[in-house]
């Protein structure tokens, strides 16, 4: 589910989880496990990729509908608690963003530290209302921190993704790259951050990055309940078999 590459204390990690990268039970346990491993480890700093045309497309909306209420509230919270910990972690994160990253895709993305992103087909966006299930408000603090205010706004409400020169232009990534360009400009990157004194980094981070997490505590402790009692309602699961009809076809 996840490729595994280290090279002079770089560890890259590469989503190969099917043809779409979607986030299931399984690979959310995965990554966790890969970031507690990297958060223990001497590694100096991350890459974080796709495999083929897509970074990741996301949950895995047809586990959500066909597996279940324990299901669903499982994921939620691992999913929920991966990405927390993935933003909070002490070393410097680059994502290479190689293709559509959408809705939990576009997520990694923007909770790592510097995101690059392929120029061509490839999208990325939030289209969680759309899809008919509400953000986990831990996860919509971490996207507060990582977006301008308006372009989350308007993303969030309308669903819209855009490609790599508009998500630019809108602050949801830090570059936009020609493709066969992303990996040597990650590693650019990725390499420069580690040499930074590991300490003194850290320390930035976690100033930089508290207010958001401290928010995302608080507002879990708020608004938790009522957004997991949505995802396992009868009508989301029903608006999301919509979605799915409308937009893949039943499966």
């Amino acid at each position: 589910m996840i490729e595994r590459t280290t090279s002079d204390a770089i560890v890259t990690l590469r989503l190969a989880h099917g043809k779409a990268n979607v986030l299931n039970l399984e690979l959310v346990e995965e990554l966790a496990r890969a970031i507690a491993e990297i958060d223990a480890s001497d590694a100096r700093a991350v890459i974080l990729t796709g495999s083929g045309s897509i970074f990741s497309a996301g949950v895995d909306l047809f586990r959500v509908i066909n597996d279940g209420r324990e299901y669903v509230e499982k994921m939620y919270r691992a999913m929920t608690r991966m990405f927390v910990d993935l933003f909070a972690l002490q070393r410097p994160v680059v994502a290479a963003v190689n293709g559509h990253a959408i809705a939990g895709g576009c997520i990694l993305a923007a909770v790592s530290d510097i995101r690059l992103m392929a120029r061509g087909n490839g999208r990325i966006g939030v289209p969680e209302l759309v899809v008919g299930v509400p953000f986990p408000p831990a996860i919509l603090e971490l996207l507060r921190f990582a977006f301008p205010i308006a372009t989350l706004q308007s993303i969030a409400y309308t669903g819209r993704t855009v490609q790599a020169d508009e998500a630019l232009r809108l602050g949801m990534i830090d570059e936009a790259v020609e493709p066969d360009a992303l990996l040597a400009r990650a590693e650019e990157q990725a390499r420069q951050l580690a040499a930074l004194p590991p300490k003194a980094f850290a320390l930035a981070k976690r100033q930089l990055r508290d207010a958001a997490l401290r928010r995302a505590r608080r507002y879990t402790g708020e608004f938790d309940a009522d957004a997991l009692a949505l995802w396992s309602e009868d009508a989301t699961t029903a608006h999301i078999r919509a979605y799915l009809d409308k937009t893949v076809g039943k499966k």
